[in-house]
């Protein structure tokens, strides 16, 4: 299976609480909800359209954890995801969950690398990653993610936990496909392709 990571970002890549307020508000984040102004029907019909590829979700426990607690509470049956990711197959990486309520569920336990590398060799379409920064950020610098998607929102959230800080090594990627939505969001597709290139000009080292 491919691994994908699909992650909604402010312009200054802050990932921290793109739906609401309240949806996370660790170390004290106040300024959650910065993506449902920007939301219109190409943004619901793209990224439908990528959860069509999925034939699991990858989660980390704290996203688990809140998937669980507010996914199955919705009951509109004109949401076009709703019923998608409560019937794909959870794996979640983890060493404090013992059980799930979220199902079907596999928990995942032991050095994540090693745990999501054999996930990732059997046969399948994609594992999804959506939401989980924190894993999908460990897995992008381990050489593990195969397709990054973003939604970049057009405003700047000044903080807040970003997706991309401090990467631990250069990740190269291949930009696949990009569009603009009508209001403002835009939607890219990145492959990754190994580690970023070194160059060096005028005796500057850069990567590339």
């Amino acid at each position: 299976m491919k691994i994908a990571l699909t992650e909604f970002v402010t312009l200054d890549g802050v990932s921290q609480g793109p739906g609401s307020p309240t949806e996370d508000s660790s170390g004290g984040f106040t300024r959650g909800g910065w993506l449902v102004p920007y939301l219109d029907s190409v943004f619901v019909q793209r990224t439908s359209e990528w959860l069509d590829l999925a034939d699991g979700l990858l989660l980390g426990r704290r996203t688990y954890q809140a998937f669980a607690r507010d996914w199955p509470q919705i009951t509109d049956p004109n949401d076009p995801f709703t019923e998608r990711m409560n019937s794909l197959p959870k794996y979640v990486v983890t060493n404090t969950l013992t059980e799930g309520s979220w199902r079907p569920v596999t928990l995942l336990h032991g050095d994540p690398i090693q745990t999501v590398g054999k996930l990732r060799a059997q046969p399948g379409r994609e594992l999804q990653i959506h939401g989980s920064a924190r894993l999908g950020k460990a897995l992008l610098a381990a050489g593990l993610v195969d397709t990054l998607r973003l939604v970049v929102a057009p405003t700047v959230a000044g903080s807040g936990r970003r997706l991309l800080d401090h990467p631990s090594a250069p990740v190269g990627l291949r930009l696949v496909r990009h569009e603009a939505t009508p209001n403002g969001l835009l939607l890219v597709e990145y492959e990754q392709v190994g580690a970023a290139p070194v160059a060096e000009y005028d005796g500057v080292t850069a990567f590339v």
